[in-house]
């Protein structure tokens, strides 16, 4: 049977050689068939067929097997869509079961004899001369995992074993070069899987929907206190210009959220807006996503692939936490950055784009600048136009249609009707949420999955209940500056000894209160001592211990926490981390 594909070779031309030249040459045709951009199966075929032309045999059979190893791909000498069906019909189980076990070449020199076939139909493997016949089988490997058989049968005769050798380890070569284009297939088609799957992303937008219109027709955006009003004109302003924005303000504030308003209130709405975590991803696979890669460029990389640049070309390109990119990074993103020109890795031809670059980030970067972590210049290129977004403590009045909103979204995506009751409305109001919209929502989500009733009461609330795990990180706080903001530093509040007077205004560099753990001793203030006067001080006289103390106000407001808390001049939730410090259980009445 001959083979016309490629060089046109037929049997007798290929058998016309010595056994060394002809295995050669059957190597070098098969490599070119395995090269070339067909469907995997018509390609398989084609490689069986070009091994008739160089080994002594009547069928070939390449299965391909599953993570479980069950043959997934069966492809036969003569395979067609139609017939596909018969090669798994006959396909030899147990001795493809053999060389996937093993990971061993297979040699039965008469099937009829061997054990592997016994009780199985032959008909169908051979002419009804009923003449024995052998079976060599090898196996396709990727890495060190079979993946897949390559087994093929001729007539037996009693030729030394020599014959034998000299096929399988042609036939094993064979069979590493489908492996190689196997592994080729599975990278092609994932990254043609990702291509599509940005393409179906950037053609709808890539638009963050997360909260509804809520604000002057900025989408997105819920609330209307001075601090959003003030931060929303300034986007309204910046957004008709091109000129680089910096999003500067604690995590959780939502600079994604206004960076996406920033670019569909401007001129460039209509194209792409595309977004990259810079701190997601380690420096080398950074290059590829922002810059794209050529062909070849590196292991791996089997096709061309655009950059986000690219991608963002004519349209917004924002760089979140752009302040953890890595110094030799910085370099290579202020050129882009200043003259919007940059190379695909791997290639020499330099792209030119027009992008509208937004960035963000949580850090200080004067001080950054400063330690030499930051490149002055890259610094001055980003923060053209910096914006500082507001913490949620700094938007008084928000809160309220931001938790109402938040548990709008959880009623629709779980198909309940639950609402917010004013008990739940104080305790929201009672939290700084140092996390900012983030933890407000996680709270929200959290609390309203736990709901006992229709309306979300105070005792819903984990805080309420000693199981608030975010009071363990924010509880009390120390002022640091952040980006020009005063952005809190938490650490547990302490058991302080008297009532507290009011929150002084915020100062640079506040000392940090010891932890829970290393509380002050607990004293019971006496509103009789010093009545009206607002900076008493509470004189211990006793001897008592801290327990004795804490149990002595305890019994005194029958075991609620908030009336003990009254009498200590503490919280509900100091008195709570008291109370499991000192080990001691809280009585039911």
């Amino acid at each position: 049977m001959g083979y016309e594909a490629g060089s046109g070779m037929n049997t007798a031309q290929a058998r016309a050689f010595d056994p060394s030249e002809s295995a050669l040459v059957g190597i070098y045709e098969i490599s070119k068939l395995l090269a070339s951009p067909n469907r995997l199966e018509k390609t398989l075929a084609g490689v069986l067929a070009l091994l008739s032309s160089f080994l002594d045999m009547r069928h070939g059979l390449i299965a391909l097997l599953d993570a479980h190893g069950d043959p997934e791909v069966v492809v036969g000498s003569g395979w067609s869509e139609v017939n596909a069906k018969k090669f798994f019909e006959h396909l030899p189980e147990r001795a493809v079961g053999q060389i996937v076990a093993t990971k061993m070449p297979l040699v039965v020199e008469n099937v009829a004899a061997s054990p592997l076939f016994e009780g199985t139909d032959l008909s169908e493997w051979g002419p009804t001369d009923g003449r024995p016949f052998s079976l060599i089988g090898v196996p396709i490997k990727e890495a060190d995992a079979v993946v897949g058989t390559l087994t093929v049968d001729r007539v037996y005769s009693d030729r030394s074993s020599v014959r034998f050798d000299r096929d399988v380890r042609f036939l094993t070569m064979i069979a590493n070069l489908v492996g190689q284009t196997l592994r080729l297939h599975k990278l092609i088609a994932r990254d043609r899987e990702r291509l599509m799957q940005e393409k179906a992303r950037l053609e709808k937008g890539d638009r963050p929907a997360h909260i509804e219109a809520r604000f002057d027709g900025i989408k997105g955006i819920v609330g209307e206190s001075p601090a959003v009003r003030a931060v929303v004109d300034k986007i309204r302003i910046v957004a008709k210009a091109k000129s680089t924005v910096l999003l500067r303000g604690e995590s959780g504030t939502g600079k994604e959220l206004f960076a996406a308003a920033i670019h569909n209130l401007s001129p460039r709405q209509s194209k792409p807006f595309v977004k990259l975590n810079c701190a997601a991803l380690p420096e080398s696979v950074l290059e590829s996503e922002l810059f794209g890669h050529e062909r070849g460029a590196f292991t791996g990389a089997a096709a061309l692939r655009k950059g986000r640049f690219e991608l963002a070309d004519g349209g917004t390109l924002f760089l979140d936490e752009i302040g953890d990119i890595t110094p030799a990074f910085q370099a290579k993103l202020l050129r882009v950055l200043q003259e919007g020109e940059f190379e695909r890795v791997g290639g020499t031809r330099t792209m030119k784009v027009d992008v509208r670059f937004v960035c963000a980030t949580n850090r200080n970067l004067e001080e950054a600048v400063q330690k030499g972590e930051f490149r002055a210049d890259l610094y001055y290129r980003i923060s053209v136009v910096p914006i500082f977004l507001p913490p949620l403590r700094e938007r008084k009045g928000d809160l309220a249609p931001l938790a109402n909103e938040f548990l709008r979204r959880f009623n629709n995506e779980q198909n309940v009707n639950l609402t917010l009751s004013e008990s739940a409305m104080e305790v929201l109001n009672e939290c700084s949420f140092p996390g900012n919209i983030r933890e407000l929502e996680n709270c929200v989500y959290r609390t309203a999955t736990l709901a006992r009733g229709d309306a979300i009461a105070d005792r819903d609330f984990s805080c309420r209940n000693d199981g608030c795990l975010s009071s363990v990180l924010w509880n009390g706080s120390r002022e640091s500056t952040i980006g020009g903001l005063h952005a809190p530093s938490f650490t547990p509040l302490p058991i302080v000894s008297k009532p507290q007077p009011p929150a002084p205004p915020p100062r640079p560099a506040a000392p940090v209160r010891p932890p829970v753990e290393e509380a002050a001793p607990v004293s019971a203030a006496a509103p009789a001592a010093c009545p009206g006067a607002e900076n008493c001080t509470v004189i211990e006289s006793d001897h008592r211990s801290d327990r004795d103390k804490l149990i002595e106000a305890m019994e005194q407001a029958g075991w609620v926490k908030a009336k003990a808390a009254r009498l200590l001049g503490l919280t509900p939730r100091q008195i709570g981390y008291a109370l499991q410090k000192y080990d001691i259980p809280v009585k039911k009445f």
